[in-house]
């Protein structure tokens, strides 16, 4: 039987309650994701990625969590556009943003609880930006390709009344 049959995670749901899911090799983080090994572990030397441990013989185990991480990793890659050093810093937040999270959960201090809030609307808000800068790079590349557009139509148009006047 594999190590990663037998070892268990324990992660938190929302709700509140523990659930236990058997961790993964890399090869079936690679398989249910669709990246290679390779970029699984380059990931984890930049660190993007930290498997939640190591079997007896050192192999990589991942929980669900790790799994739900790469697959932010690809939508910030892929959907976004985002460079492997956006998307450190996006993880960054969101990770400084769980940090603080449960510790909010177990303050009792009203000024520290919005000193917590505080922090987690500067992190969200440098997320955002990150994105808006995103979309302003996408409507200019949108607007060029746009005018390029136009420009062919101007041209065709003249294009087909230069062919109507030679057809006379």
């Amino acid at each position: 039987m594999a190590m990663a049959d037998v070892a268990c995670s324990s992660e938190q749901t929302g709700t509140g309650r523990r659930r236990f899911s058997p961790l993964l090799t890399i090869e079936q983080v690679a398989s249910r994701t669709g990246l290679t090994k390779r970029t699984l572990r380059y990931y984890e030397e930049l660190g993007l990625l930290r498997p939640t441990g190591r079997s007896d013989g050192n192999y990589r185990l991942y929980s669900e969590d790790d799994v739900e991480r790469v697959e932010r990793i690809k939508e910030l890659r892929d959907l976004l556009g985002f460079s492997l050093a956006e998307i450190r810093a996006f993880l960054e937040a969101d990770d400084e943003r769980e940090q603080l999270r449960e510790a909010f959960r177990q303050e009792s201090d009203v000024e520290a609880r919005l000193a917590q809030l505080e922090r987690c609307d500067t992190l969200i808000q440098r997320q955002l930006q990150l994105i808006e800068q995103k979309i302003t790079g996408l409507e200019q590349l949108r607007s060029s390709l746009q005018a390029r557009l136009d420009r062919h139509a101007q041209r065709r148009a003249e294009l087909l009344q230069q062919r109507s006047s030679l057809d006379k």
